[in-house]
């Protein structure tokens, strides 16, 4: 009977206990949804996401109340984001809402407006782009970034430019990437002003892994390129970009306008965006030059930079209006591809278009496409032809 008893008493509170957690789950569950529900429904009022941008943004925060997200959402405000900036800085880092806009944000944000060439609306964009520089520590990885990049660029103006080109530089690894990468240089005897060319224009090269970049560096040297000379930072961060069977789809393309392999390397080490540029732009341009001007191949190669011009803005105006010269014996000789494509705008102007206006009054609506050469009563034209300068 005692035994009885005891396992009566022990079944009631086993049945109690699993009430009492049943009751448990039901109301922690009933609190979660009701954490979902304020969450969503905030997301859309106060932040200005739309229900599906917020849906998703929910699975990644909860908000238990108004309170902290309110104060990170004013404390934006009151440094010059708009509704829209706000809106994508959410939806792409919805953790931000939990920050401490005193100790995390304020501290960051007043560190990058403390610095020569930032403006209000400058941070804004920024870290509109990359909200997780608002992550990142302060301490131990903005101002080490920061002050790197300025021994390198010498003034704060130059690390502004890099990091509004590229807000992913402050992200990656510093000491164990940039620093070793930037030494190499160094070592190789690359000039200063090279490498604050690289790390401005090209900020994610100089940030990529050093185990890539020394590989990069040896390779691009073992082509002939010389240190000293600011191509070799170029042809680094195209090698980089390069993977081997796009490379070898490129030197098949330029053989087919009679470009041995020696020549297109050779191309490569004058211009080393020549291989970055698509099948269709080299198609497009060669085609032009050399089936419709005349100009040789070998000519092309001999000024690789040429590929890398507008056909529609800058190669067939040039053309069309010395075409017009040509024709009507305004002038008698043949160009290269550098003599006539290369020069500014200013200079092309003043040489081929403002000289020749009382002769040929509609040259200039020829070099701004409002005219064709019809229009000037001019058949084709070679521009090139043996005679080369």
């Amino acid at each position: 009977m005692t035994q009885l008893g005891f396992l009566q008493q022990n079944a009631f509170f086993i049945v109690k206990s699993y009430a009492s957690t049943g009751l448990s789950e039901s109301k922690h569950q009933q609190q979660q949804q009701e954490k979902h529900s304020f969450t969503v429904s905030y997301l859309i009022n106060s932040c200005g996401l739309s229900s599906k941008s917020a849906i998703l943004a929910s699975q990644k925060v909860q908000l238990g109340n108004p309170d902290r997200p309110d104060s990170v959402l004013s404390l934006l405000k009151e440094h010059g984001f708009t509704n829209t900036q706000i809106a994508k800085l959410v939806r792409t880092h919805p953790m931000l809402l939990l920050s401490d806009p005193g100790k995390t944000l304020l501290p960051k944000i007043e560190f990058f407006l403390s610095k020569v060439g930032v403006s209000s609306s400058d941070l804004t964009r920024i870290l509109t782009s990359s909200p997780l520089l608002l992550d990142r520590s302060l301490e131990n990885h903005l101002i080490p970034c920061y002050n790197f990049l300025k021994s390198v660029l010498l003034v704060d103006e130059k690390v502004i430019k890099t990091l509004k080109r590229s807000q992913l530089s402050f992200l990656f690894d510093v000491t164990n990437n940039m620093v070793p990468n930037i030494a190499l240089l160094r070592e190789f005897g690359v000039p200063e002003s090279a490498i604050s060319f690289l790390v401005t224009n090209f900020p994610g090269t100089a940030f990529i892994k050093h185990a890539k970049f020394v590989k990069a560096v040896h390779e691009v040297k073992e082509m002939g390129f010389d240190p000293l000379k600011l191509v070799f930072v170029l042809a680094i961060q195209v090698i980089l970009k390069m993977k081997k069977p796009i490379w070898e789809s490129k030197l098949e393309v330029y053989k087919r306008w009679g470009w041995s392999k020696d020549v297109a390397l050779l191309a490569f080490r004058r211009y080393p965006n020549c291989v970055l540029l698509s099948e269709e732009k080299i198609t497009k341009t060669m085609d032009f030059l050399v089936h419709k001007m005349g100009c040789p191949s070998a000519d092309i190669a001999k000024n690789p930079s040429v590929l890398g011009l507008s056909l529609e803005k800058r190669i067939i105006p040039r053309c069309s209006v010395v075409q017009v010269l040509l024709a009507k014996d305004l002038i008698k000789i043949k160009f290269s591809s550098a003599t006539l494509l290369l020069p500014s705008e200013k200079c092309f102007l003043e040489k081929f278009v403002i000289k020749f206006q009382a002769n040929v009054p509609q040259l200039l609506d020829v070099y701004q496409g409002k005219m064709d050469l019809l229009d000037v009563g001019i058949q084709s034209e070679k521009v090139w032809g043996m005679e080369q300068l």
